[in-house]
């Protein structure tokens, strides 16, 4: 089952020839934020989980006049099992800034649970909210008279709905798909139409100890990403040793090639990417590359341990 979908995966890559712009915020801790694109996920790793991601992107990337336009994203989500809904909860939150732009979003999502035959299976729904803003003040067109760029901070708020379904086969592999902003949403903003457009996640990776070192884990994934129109593809390598100390490396072609490096205390793991930008954003100076910290807590319930009945002697 999972070497046929990463056949599909590996299949959907290589019919991939160009990369575009998507309206959904973009991580290099892909392996990190699965529940952050999948739904399925929540509390399916029986442990409540909360993880966050702060993402410069485009560093040193300025207009004309020296105003900052890269990117900014910060994102969390915690997600814990809950057993009386044979399944599990999570929250998400999000704010992405794209230079005059802002967009702020909130989700709840429920998993139901199944257990298979090897590993468990989650199905989720999310349903959430995203507050989209533009001030056109802040814009300098080329024709001063244009009436769709007139005016200062418009903003709209829109609902939407995502589905997913994420397979968990305990440490030895994952894979999931999904889909969001299912409605498409659309309304004014401003004097222009504005609608989300929906959105395809697959993923899929697992963990392989190195022959004659089992202090060693390789741990190969990928995502792909599509709106319909256009595709894009991480491909993510991370070796980690001794469950404690992880690097890596992620190649998005046309875009960035990114190194991972991370180290895990406990039930805290700390992790930092840099992408070297290779598209033109990042020739003659006009990009110093990508920096993204991620910082996860999971703390483990033991739910799928054995529970050992002890007896009191007084109380036969």
């Amino acid at each position: 089952m999972l070497r046929g979908f990463f056949l599909l995966l590996a299949i959907i890559s290589l019919c991939c020839g160009k990369v575009f712009p998507q309206q959904q915020a973009q991580f290099t801790h892909n392996s990190f934020n699965n529940m952050g694109i999948n739904p399925g996920l929540a509390g399916l790793r029986n442990s409540i989980c909360a993880t966050g991601i702060a993402r410069q992107q485009w560093v040193g990337f300025r207009d004309a006049e020296g105003n900052r336009l890269n990117p900014e994203t910060y994102s969390l989500n915690v997600d814990a099992p809950v057993g009386l809904i044979r399944g599990g909860l999570a929250l998400s939150f999000m704010q992405d800034q794209l230079g005059p732009e802002t967009n702020v979003s909130v989700g709840i999502s429920y998993s139901y649970h199944m257990d298979m035959s090897m590993g468990r299976l989650g199905i989720g729904v999310q349903a959430g909210f995203l507050d989209k803003s533009i001030d056109f003040a802040s814009l300098r067109p080329l024709d001063p008279g244009d009436p769709v760029l007139r005016g200062g901070d418009e903003n709209a708020i829109f609902m939407d709905f995502s589905l997913g379904a994420f397979y968990l086969l305990d440490d030895e592999a994952w894979a999931g798909v999904s889909f969001a902003q299912l409605r498409q949403a659309g309304g004014g903003l401003g004097d222009s139409n504005f609608s989300l457009q929906r959105h395809i996640y697959a993923s899929g990776g697992y963990n392989l100890s190195l022959p004659g070192n089992a202090s060693y884990v390789l741990s190969p994934s990928i995502l792909v990403k599509t709106d319909l129109n256009s595709v894009q593809f991480d491909l993510n390598t991370l070796v980690t040793y001794n469950n404690r100390f992880w690097g890596g490396v992620t190649y998005r072609p046309q875009d960035a090639v990114a190194v991972l490096l991370g180290v895990k205390l406990d039930q805290i793991s700390v992790g930092y990417s840099y992408d070297i930008t290779t598209s033109p954003l990042g020739a003659m100076g006009r990009s110093y590359g990508t920096h993204e910290i991620m910082l996860q807590y999971c703390f483990d319930l033991g739910l799928d341990r054995i529970q050992e009945v002890q007896r009191n002697i007084r109380f036969l």
